[in-house]
């Protein structure tokens, strides 16, 4: 295929996720802005005001990076593994891959859905975080480049997930026994300096913990891990996954149904 034949496929491939997901925006867009609409009124606003504040800043401002995070992280992951699952579940991903789209392009087109998705809830996230709290970017830079790195690994790790998964059961295994108790014990509602010495090297295990505070510190200037190793870390994961997706990918693991 030639390059403008590949980009077609791409853009088609793109566009086809970003179609899905608005259509059904009250199940994709509405839910996490309600959820963390929640997460603001009962843990910033009145679990907030008895506990002060945490590392200088106020508990609502402290937590908003990583609720930001935390929806990121959630909705790339989960439109990854819905999305490429139902083209499994359908067998339609079976003339996608009898087709001359080279394997790049098609993973590329479902991680852009997600990254998409991602991106889109974090600033709905944003937006309504503004109405509860004042936000200035400290790093725009880092900001940027923690919350679309971020994107990219969950989008690859969803995909991943939906390669291997036999039923829509086995596509909520993961998000619920692994990525959500990561998340909540990724520093998202307190600072790892309050633990104990012996819990603070156990919390550093979770990568989450890396992309909670890489993103903190691009907002708030806060952080509790060195941000640079954090993100050459969060790329370099992004790498080796990306390789592992297409391998699968390429040798049509799992797209037995």
């Amino acid at each position: 295929m030639s390059y403008a034949e590949i980009w077609v496929a791409f853009y088609t491939l793109l566009i086809k996720e970003v179609r899905r997901i608005l259509r059904i925006w009250p199940q994709t867009l509405l839910p996490p802005a309600i959820t963390m609409t929640l997460y603001f009124v009962i843990f910033g606003k009145m679990i907030g005001s008895r506990i002060g504040e945490m590392d200088g800043f106020s508990y609502m401002q402290f937590i908003v990076p990583g609720l930001i995070m935390m929806s990121v992280i959630t909705n790339s992951y989960s439109n990854v593994v819905s999305s490429f699952f139902s083209v499994k579940f359908q067998r339609s991903i079976e003339e996608l891959m009898t087709s001359p789209v080279p394997k790049h392009t098609i993973l590329l087109g479902y991680i852009g859905g997600g990254v998409f998705r991602g991106l889109t809830i974090g600033l709905i996230v944003t937006i309504v975080a503004l109405f509860f709290t004042e936000l200035s970017i400290q790093h725009y830079g880092i900001t940027i480049v923690t919350v679309v790195l971020t994107s990219i690994l969950f989008s690859l790790g969803g995909f991943v997930n939906a390669v291997f998964a036999r039923s829509f059961d086995d596509i909520s295994i993961i998000p619920t026994f692994v990525l959500t108790p990561l998340t909540y014990l990724g520093g998202v509602f307190y600072s790892l300096s309050l633990l104990p010495e012996f819990w603070q090297k156990v919390s550093l295990l979770n990568p989450i913990v890396y992309m909670v505070n890489s993103f903190r510190y691009g907002i708030l200037g806060q952080s509790d891990v060195s941000v640079t190793g954090a993100l050459i870390a969060i790329a370099v994961f992004c790498v080796v996954l990306y390789g592992f997706c297409y391998q699968l990918l390429k040798r049509g693991v799992g797209f037995g149904g």
